[in-house]
This record gives C-alpha cells, structure tokens and sequence, in this order.
C-alpha cells in the first residue's frame, strides 16, 4: 500500500520494470484530480492489473506508521494488525490518519487486531526470525507509552508480532521528526546481518550518532545467539532545507519489491556508492536509485510511505 503523492506520482517508465508486485495506492476521495494523473503515470507498467486504487481518506503519507501491518502466521493465514496510533507523540495531528489503519484493514480483508499500545511501524524492524530492532529514543519516550516499563514493552512486542528478543539502540538520526524510527538507522539485509550508515567525516551532522551505533551492533546477539554481522553504507552527510536546517536524509530508508531495491537518493556525492553498497546485500534483486528529495521535506522516504503485504503460499 501506498499513499499518493509527488513521489509515487512521478513515476519513471524504468520501473516498469519492476514485476511482482500488487500496487494498491490510496487515492484521497476528496481530491480526484489525484487518481487522472496517478493513472496518467502508472500506464507505462506493463502489469496494469497489479495496480489497484482505494478511495481511503488519510491525513498524510507516512502509511508504514499509520496503516495495518500486515502478518502471516504458521497457519498461513494473513492478519492486519492496527498498532494505537498518538500522531506521533501528538506533534502532528492530522484529520484521517488515526482511522487510515482501520479503512486499509477492511479494504485488505483480512481479519484485524488493534493493540492498546502505542507505536508506529517505522520504530520496528524484524529479521523474521525471532528479532525486532528497535530504539530506546522511541518506543521509551513520554509521548507514546509513558506508564509502561521496557519490559513491559518488551513484551507486548514479543506478544503482538511473535518475535522472542528486542534489540535497543539508543538515538536515531538528527531531526528526525518520528524520534528516533529505526528504519533510517538500521535495516536487516537477512536474518543475522544489519545495515549500517558510517562516515568519517566530523561534520556529518549525524557523525556521533552513527559511530555509537555502530558500537552499539558491534556488542549484541540476536535471538538465534548470533553476532550480528554489519554491513556499511555511506551516509548521506548534511542534507539541508532551504533554511539551512538538517534533514533526516537516510539511504537505509529502502523500499524492497518482490524484485527490486528501491534507494532513496539525494543529489549528494555518496549516492552511487550507497546503491552500490546495498546491492551487495541484495544480489536477487535489482536495486536502483530514485530521488527522494521530495519526500524528505515532509522527513521521510520510499520505506515511510509503504506498507508491504505478505503473499500467501501457494
């Protein structure tokens, strides 16, 4: 599932490459001029049919946070799960988005489940294999879930999505506006291995951040007692607003398709080697670059406004 807007819209007819893949867009019911041009761009993939729009109203498109995440169990069976949903620590409130979860899970039909607790799904990241990563400047802030303990928390994870251990590191990336979401920090590659940004350069606004990161993975296991093994990607560096402030660029903020890696990128001198880099990580598939500065005006990228859903055996 993805939300329209300026970077979904501006689709380039080299990703019709891209097969595999269902694409549900939630068009807003209000503003119908949005479905003429999401068709107008979607007719250079060869697979029409893989494309799908919902009349689903939302506030805005960070629908990794705001819609269902979508689980399969042993049985093969596919549930959505709406995770409580504050806004964002209540920073920004907008109409729709606390009901988008709710709408997508009766559009997907599939049975729902609504935790009590708050959380968004870019603070989560499994390797599906009994791990979820996730940081400390998040999940145990005052404005999610501040009577709850970090066993507490601890354990309605482990409840909810089935996963045995919870790793925590500590801050995530400077301004990034979700605190700390660990999907511009640390991403699975597979199960045991993470990737990390690194730089060297000490004007990286994110130089502190990221070396204690990366001390951080260096000392933990995962649920199956192994090292993580870390692969580095470069970061960004100082992606600045027109008013000089920085942004929470992130090359880690990847979208991964049945057959492609999608990069964000950023006009800055790392971006080749950050596609490279992941590439290495990902030898089935395809992995490319796409502008997402676009996106990052709002503080996100191509991960924040997906939301993947399973494929049942067959």
């Amino acid at each position: 599932f993805v939300a329209l807007c300026e970077g979904i819209a501006d689709i380039d007819p080299q990703d019709s490459k891209i097969r595999g893949d269902k694409l549900n867009i939630l068009i807003h019911p209000d503003f119908p001029d949005q479905q003429v041009l999401a068709q107008k761009r979607l007719a250079h993939f060869a697979d029409k049919s893989a494309v799908q729009f919902h009349k689903i109203p939302f506030g805005d498109i960070w629908l990794r946070d705001t819609a269902p995440l979508f689980l399969k169990n042993g049985k093969d069976e596919i549930q959505a799960l709406q995770m409580s949903f504050n806004s964002w620590g209540n920073k920004y409130d907008l109409p729709y988005d606390p009901e988008v979860a709710a709408a997508i899970a009766k559009a997907s039909g599939f049975a729902t489940q609504k935790t009590p607790w708050i959380s968004e799904g870019g603070s989560l990241e499994f390797d599906g294999e009994g791990t979820c990563l996730t940081s400390e400047q998040c999940l145990l802030a005052d404005n999610r879930n501040p009577d709850m303990s970090i066993t507490e928390i601890e354990n309605v994870i482990c409840e909810s999505f089935g996963v045995e251990k919870i790793i925590w590191v500590t801050d995530g990336l400077l301004n990034d506006h979700t605190d700390g979401h660990i999907d511009t920090i640390v991403r699975y590659a597979a199960p045991g291995v993470v990737l990390v940004m690194a730089t060297e350069d000490k004007k990286d606004p994110n130089y502190a951040i990221l070396k204690n990161l990366h001390a951080e993975l260096s000392e933990l296991e995962d649920a199956r007692g192994r090292k993580l093994q870390i692969g580095l990607v470069p970061s960004p560096g100082a992606v600045l607003t027109d008013d000089g402030e920085v942004m929470p660029a992130s090359y880690l903020n990847f979208y991964i398709s049945n057959s492609t890696v999608v990069v964000p990128i950023y006009g800055q001198p790392h971006d080749e080697a950050a596609v490279k880099a992941i590439a290495k990580y990902f030898p089935n598939h395809r992995t490319i670059g796409r502008s997402a500065l676009a996106i990052l005006a709002g503080g996100g990228a191509f991960h924040c406004i997906t939301q993947q859903q399973p494929r049942l055996s067959k």
